[in-house]
């Protein structure tokens, strides 16, 4: 006789279910991930996962809103941390957790898919509060914020088609100044 699965309780199968979601949207994308595959990267049914968030586009909402909060606590703690150089700071943050998370994937994706239109708003108001947070929170300037995120959409682009795997010296040194030297 086989001990039986034990049950898991709904908020952390939900937890495991957005978990499972963002390793399919990270790899798929949002038009390329179904909500079977979700279901079967979570080790549930698909009707659960639609029963659980209404369908894939409130669950890959669910994924980006999770993915912006992730993002805006660890600059909080980078700016409490280093309050003396936030562009360091914030930028060595954002490359440790999207080497870890997969949360620049996720922007990415998110990017990509602001023409739907449930995805786009959800898409721009991250972006709005991610540079309302580095013009208003850490107290960067306009000039200031605009290279932050123009470096960490170079950051998520050199992350996201693997550029360490190049031989090339340039890359490589790209590879150098870009993730493993954050500027001041």
């Amino acid at each position: 006789m086989t001990d039986p699965v034990p049950r898991v309780p709904g908020p952390e199968r939900r937890a495991l279910t957005i978990d499972a979601a963002t390793s399919v949207f990270a790899a798929r994308g949002y038009f390329g991930a179904s909500t079977d595959q979700i279901a079967r990267a979570a080790g549930i049914s698909q009707p659960y996962v639609v029963r659980m968030f209404g369908g894939k586009e409130a669950l890959f909402i669910e994924v980006i809103r999770q993915s912006l909060d992730r993002i805006m606590s660890a600059f909080r703690v980078a700016l409490d941390e280093n309050p003396d150089q936030p562009l360091r700071a914030l930028g060595a943050a954002y490359v440790a957790l999207a080497q870890k998370e997969q949360v620049h994937l996720i922007l990415l994706q998110a990017f990509a898919a602001s023409a739907d239109p449930a995805v786009g708003p959800a898409a721009r108001a991250g972006f709005e509060e991610l540079l309302g947070f580095l013009l208003h929170t850490a107290k960067l300037s306009a000039d200031e914020a605009e290279t932050f995120l123009a470096r960490g959409m170079l950051i998520n682009t050199v992350m996201a088609i693997d550029l360490s795997t190049s031989t090339s010296s340039d890359a490589k040194d790209l590879i150098s100044r870009v993730l493993e030297k954050p500027r001041s």
